[in-house]
């Protein structure tokens, strides 16, 4: 199997892992620029220990970089940044396996953005499985058992929805950022590259949003440091989910990248079954078994 799809497959268990500690960030210590910045502070000394350790351990140098590539990394990390936060801020609003479902969105705007960034455009059957994989999408993405039904207009204009939009176009950008980034540096291998371009991104983000936590909401960071156990898991499965959604960009497309990372949704749902102990429902199975062929016509495509 292609190490793009290994890569990804990882990455995708490694992020909902990571959602599951910053939901419990969220609802038990932290805000929502807390629990997101948790994330950044923990992994960014982690992510350049390793750029460090690995150029040394292989004998490459530093990477030349340019214009393009910080422009590329600033765009991607603001993205990332903001849509992690959208993301967090959905956990208080509907259950865990819909929140993440709302931001998937972003499989089929990363295509999107991808042909007008990058010029990269997807196959006949790539399409195909981004279709089946959204029809699973949209039947997990009915309301919990017990929620009041909304009209259409509350359905579609309410704040959940916003956040979930928000934060499948802004992952989708996020993405495209990433593999330019990967692309735009002028030497190193695949582990180099894609390391080099997750440090460079994971200072940004921290700076940043350490930046406005200190202006706005003070409080936070020591909040954050305190809560340093579970901070700190979160850090290391951001780490290690990122390193793999980076080697993938940097292998292939953002679109088939975040096509194949559509399993998340499989781990969401083992994950709110047997930990959080979430009913599931028939649409749900549905959605589920819909996702997994999306990913066998995917991984198919590659084989053949």
């Amino acid at each position: 199997m292609p190490v793009w799809i290994v890569a990804s497959i990882f990455a995708a268990f490694m992020q909902n892992l990571r959602f599951l500690l910053q939901r419990h960030l969220k609802v038990t210590t932290l805000s929502t620029g807390g629990a997101t910045w948790a994330r950044f502070l923990y992994s960014a000394p982690l992510v350049a220990v390793l750029v460090l350790v690995y150029a040394g351990a292989s004998g490459q140098g530093w990477p030349g970089t340019n214009a393009r590539f910080w422009g590329f990394v600033v765009t991607g990390g603001l993205a990332q940044m903001l849509a992690t936060a959208c993301v967090v801020a959905l956990f208080a609003r509907r259950n865990f396996t819909v929140g993440i479902t709302l931001k998937k969105t972003e499989v089929i705007l990363t295509a999107g953005f991808g042909l007008l960034i990058l010029g990269e455009a997807v196959s006949a059957p790539v399409l195909v499985a981004i279709v089946v994989g959204f029809v699973g999408v949209l039947l997990l993405s009915d309301p919990p058992k017990g929620a009041v039904p909304l009209r259409w207009r509350a359905r579609i204009f309410n704040a959940a929805s916003g956040y979930g939009l928000a934060s499948g176009v802004l992952f989708g950008i996020s993405a495209v950022g990433y593999r330019g980034a990967s692309l735009a540096l002028e030497a190193g291998d695949v582990m180099l590259r894609a390391s080099f371009t997750l440090s460079a991104a994971t200072a940004v983000q921290t700076l940043i949003l350490g930046l406005w936590l200190f202006l706005r909401e003070r409080e936070e960071i020591g909040k954050v440091v305190a809560s340093w156990r579970v901070s700190a898991l979160v850090g290391l499965t951001s780490m290690a989910g990122s390193l793999g959604w980076f080697i993938a960009f940097t292998l292939q497309t953002a679109a088939l990248v975040k096509a194949v990372g559509q399993v998340e949704l499989v781990f969401t749902f083992l994950f709110s079954i047997f930990w959080l102990k979430e009913r599931s429902s028939g649409k749900e199975i549905a959605g589920i078994a819909l996702i997994l062929v999306s990913l066998g016509i995917i991984i198919a495509g590659t084989l053949l």
